[in-house]
């Protein structure tokens, strides 16, 4: 006799919402990774844009693969969500840390990459520990 369980990833809001926030671990991680390299092994803060974008788009990356692997439906629309969610959250934190909103290029990296990942997510297969 099968357990009728509830998971957070039946419920839309919550599933975006632990996608999102591994999106944001993520790109914390590739930007104190990425700090790290500028500040012991390069001289000058040259490639700091190129550094932030790619944090960016791997966290987005991750956050919607991981959403579309564990909900596996609407892929691109979920993921364009995670996107929106991870972007209000870097507008938040702009807003605190330099006083302005990031520039819109950010949501269209996001964007893409979010929608890549989520469409990625939904064609891969599914986690072990999510099978039934």
């Amino acid at each position: 006799m099968r357990r009728n369980r509830e998971s957070i990833w039946t419920n839309c809001a919550l599933g975006i919402a632990v996608s999102a926030a591994a999106g944001v671990i993520t790109t914390l991680v590739c930007m104190l990774l990425f700090a790290a390299f500028t500040y012991f092994f390069m001289d000058d803060m040259g490639l700091s844009n190129i550094f932030s974008r790619i944090a960016l788009s791997a966290g987005g990356f991750v956050g919607a693969n991981i959403c579309g692997r564990c909900r596996r439906r609407r892929g691109l629309a979920e993921g364009l969500i995670c996107g929106a969610v991870l972007y209000a959250v870097l507008t938040i934190v702009s807003i605190i840390a330099v006083g302005g909103l990031p520039h819109i290029k950010k949501l269209l990296l996001l964007a893409a990459c979010c929608a890549a990942g989520g469409v990625v997510g939904v064609n891969s297969k599914r986690p072990k520990w999510l099978r039934d």
